[in-house]
């Protein structure tokens, strides 16, 4: 269920980013293309080739002390609450953990499913972000995961 994403996959997750995320400044199709084509580690999970949810990494620091963030992950609303989300996370963090990365990320304050997503598989919530979510001002939490 869980495999690369591809550039032909950008319109459906533009798609999918403008219902999951309608009030701040979704993903367009042509920033997912762009970032499937630069050879970072996205992942998506499809339902009888139905792409239902879509994950991405990007690493800001090479070993001996790397660093990786998540850059974005989705779940179609109708697939959410079925382990799609930890399976699309699993995903990123084997890629992570193989150079033994940190991993942050940034997820909305009320976003409470997420922000439990990440504490069981071992993120920390590390700062606060003000207003970081245009155009809703919403805040989001910095969390980070040590390497392993």
């Amino acid at each position: 269920m869980i495999g690369p994403l591809y550039r032909a996959d950008a319109e459906r997750c533009a798609a999918l980013e403008k219902v999951l995320f309608p009030g701040d400044d979704p993903w367009s199709a042509q920033a997912f293309r762009d970032e499937v084509s630069r050879g970072l580690p996205y992942f998506g999970a499809r339902i009888e080739g139905e792409l239902v949810g879509y994950a991405g990494l990007g690493f800001t620091a090479g070993p001996p002390q790397a660093e990786a963030e998540v850059h974005t992950i989705g779940v179609d609303p109708a697939h959410q609450g079925k382990g799609i989300g930890r399976a699309l996370l699993d995903a990123l963090l084997g890629v992570a953990d193989e150079v033994h990365a940190t991993v942050f990320l940034e997820v909305r304050t009320d976003n409470a499913a997420a922000i439990g997503l990440y504490e069981k598989t071992g993120f920390e919530t590390v700062g606060l972000r003000k207003r970081y979510y245009r155009p809703s001002m919403a805040d989001a939490y910095t969390m980070k995961r040590d390497p392993r």
